[in-house]
């Protein structure tokens, strides 16, 4: 049995964990996801003086054997042996773990990127089990679509996935709450079939928008019946009426779930104007989840994502980041070596919101969606206990134990009338490619000589010196 410290401080200590390489990786020209973001949003933060207010933390890379806690060891030894440069050797690899394709090409120095994300949430799921801080921070990390054994939506290992199962050696339930625009898929998978982990994803759907899950009926399955819950929205939600959707369903869940520690992922591509975002919501709008959040008391971690608009990513987070320090920044933004960027308005929180865009999401349709979640809710256990147990060294261990839960047969057997959740018990598991994704023998990945098994300033041009 592990028992964290408590803290005997009145104010909440912040630990804020970074590597200033996390910022140095090119995805590709054209490509959205651009890693300079992390560089732009900790120029930031230091030219607030942020860093006067948190414990900073220089991060080390995840080892592989960290990694590999959730994903599989032939996948880890491609990305470890892939190259640019080498990747004619790998093609018959590519589609099985869905590398190589426009969203998730093959760039220099992919697993250090990796192993630099892990490695940051790691150290700040680490800092909350120890007692040595009450809020951390990583923003490299909340790279939510990754699965076990591939690539996905930009995201190739789930830097997620690997802080929940660290903190759920030390805490009996984690809350994961997820506000970019896309589904949290890659996560609520993982945690599919566990009642310890609770998957809250605010996002737009429509069965087509990426990653085309995370529909309201995804509730999860087995043990984890009931234990993800998903909040599907329309085009162009506004400030207000995400916070009144957020808060409801969060106080909610917080009261009936009572998590020891909470997971955000704070994807930025929900503002509006991202570029491949169709949200409407302001900075400001975006931090104030994170200070509904924080305001429960609860071992809190966030942690980066999508955001495309790269401006914008670095605004929010260092707004968010004086959120979680308790320190109030002024709006002008403070002298820096990338003013260039922030331009023409120099401001925080400039008017990015479009009042021509009418809000698809009615206050009918979202007190729909308010009720519907009640009623997912009330088939819950209400704060269920589990005997805390050092956790197994890999998930699949994990879920086969069960964290030492009982399926209640009765109450799984449970129709809820208004949802009908037996027609459609694991839309996940029915949803993916058509393609084997079996474990391969690692001799596998070498196609060339060394084969053992003899089988034959735009956001486009940011330059930023880190």
């Amino acid at each position: 049995m592990f028992n964290r410290p408590q803290s005997s401080h009145s104010k909440d200590r912040v630990a804020y964990c970074f590597n200033h390489d996390a910022g140095n990786f090119h995805y590709g020209q054209g490509h959205p996801m651009k890693p300079p973001r992390l560089t732009l949003t900790h120029n930031l933060v230091m030219n607030y003086g942020l860093y006067k207010h948190m414990d900073v933390f220089h991060t080390r890379r995840a080892f592989d054997e960290e990694i590999a806690n959730f994903h599989s060891q032939d996948y880890i030894e491609f990305l470890k042996r892939v190259t640019p440069n080498n990747v004619n050797n790998f093609t018959k690899f590519l589609s099985r773990y869905n590398l190589g394709i426009d969203d998730c090409p093959i760039f220099e120095g992919i697993y250090d990127f990796c192993r630099l994300s892990c490695g940051g949430s790691l150290e700040a799921a680490r800092k909350l089990t120890s007692g040595q801080t009450d809020l951390a921070i990583n923003w490299s990390g909340g790279l939510h679509h990754a699965r076990k054994s591939e690539a996905s939506g930009f995201c190739y290992t789930n830097d997620i996935v690997l802080a929940a199962l660290e903190l759920l050696r030390y805490f009996p339930r984690v809350l994961y709450v997820d506000i970019d625009v896309h589904h949290g898929d890659g996560v609520q998978e993982a945690f599919y079939a566990s009642n310890r982990v609770l998957s809250v994803s605010f996002h737009k759907y429509d069965g087509h928008f990426f990653p085309g899950t995370g529909s309201l009926d995804e509730i999860g399955t087995h043990l984890g019946k009931y234990y993800s819950l998903n909040v599907p929205l329309l085009d162009y939600i506004d400030d207000n009426s995400y916070a009144y959707i957020f808060k409801h369903v969060l106080s909610m869940v917080i009261e009936t779930f009572r998590p020891g520690a909470i997971i955000m992922q704070c994807g930025t591509d929900s503002l509006a104007g991202d570029k491949l975002g169709t949200f409407n919501i302001s900075v400001h709008g975006h931090g104030e989840c994170v200070r509904f959040l924080k305001s429960f008391n609860i071992p809190l971690m966030t942690v980066g994502g999508g955001g495309y608009t790269i401006r914008n990513v670095s605004r929010c987070w260092t707004y968010e980041t004086s959120i979680m320090a308790n320190t109030p920044i002024p709006d002008v933004l403070p002298e820096n070596e990338y003013m260039e960027y922030f331009g023409p308005d120099y401001r925080l929180n400039p008017p990015i919101v479009d009042n021509h865009l009418e809000n698809a999401n009615s206050r009918a349709y979202l007190d729909q969606l308010r009720i519907q979640i009640a009623e997912i809710l009330r088939y819950m256990e209400t704060a269920p206990s589990v005997q805390m147990q050092e956790l197994p060294p890999d998930l699949q261990g994990f879920m086969e134990n069960g964290g030492n839960w009982k399926v209640d047969e009765e109450e799984d057997d449970i129709i809820n009338d208004t949802l009908d959740y037996k027609k459609r018990e694991s839309p996940l598991y029915y949803k993916r490619r058509d393609k084997e994704l079996t474990e391969v023998h690692i001799n596998e990945l070498y196609d060339d000589s060394n084969d053992q098994d003899h089988d034959g300033n735009t956001d486009d041009e940011l330059e930023i010196e880190v």
